[in-house]
């Protein structure tokens, strides 16, 4: 990389500030917009200049809003049950619930997980706030729907304890094998959940 022009090389080490892109993901990504029309470098430009300035979070569910609002939609809007809370970790889990459109009722972001590798603390989420909505929406079910992993179960855990004294039904996210998976193919930990998830049939 050492004989790539400068301003070529500096694209290619931004990129590689992005998560999971290495220095070949990040050297495609620079030549690829080298090769496009100058209109796309520049329209690129444009709105990562634009972004911060351009997005907020909800003041409530902490989910992602446009410039100028205080609350989201899927929080606002009358249809949505504000009695059920479905709590995630990022502002994108958010977007992947909606589109299965079967959801109705409101969000809660964390903005993380507890993770003491990376020195995320319950302190450092946003669990106070919810825990404080269960009253103020009288709020009767939290879904929890962390990750399946240590730093997901750890926080499904610790939220588990804030909330108890509350007396509000938690849920978590049922958890079993993949349409069109074999068996065979199946973790032992997907396939444990599986059969602690299983259903009347």
């Amino acid at each position: 990389m050492d004989n790539l022009p400068p301003a070529l090389k500096e694209l290619v080490d931004a990129f590689k500030l992005l998560p999971g892109v290495g220095s070949r993901s990040a050297e495609r990504y620079a030549y690829s917009i080298l090769k496009k029309n100058p209109k796309v470098a520049s329209e690129l430009s444009r709105a990562l200049e634009e972004l911060h300035d351009g997005v907020g979070y909800c003041e409530i569910t902490f989910a992602l809003v446009g410039k100028g609002e205080k609350q989201s939609q899927l929080y606002t809007d009358p249809m949505r049950d504000k009695t059920v809370v479905l709590v995630v970790a990022e502002p994108l889990d958010v977007i992947t619930i909606e589109n299965t459109g079967m959801y109705k009722g409101t969000y809660h972001v964390l903005g993380g997980l507890v993770s003491p590798i990376d020195n995320i603390g319950p302190e450092e989420l946003r669990m106070k706030e919810l825990v404080s909505r269960v009253s103020k929406d009288n709020v009767k079910e939290i879904i929890l729907a962390t990750n399946a992993s240590v730093e997901g179960e750890s926080t499904a855990l610790y939220l588990k304890q804030q909330l108890e004294p509350t007396n509000v039904k938690i849920t978590r996210l049922a958890r079993g094998i993949p349409i069109g998976v074999d068996i065979e193919y199946t973790d032992h930990i997907t396939l444990g959940r599986a059969l602690e998830g299983r259903q009347d049939l």
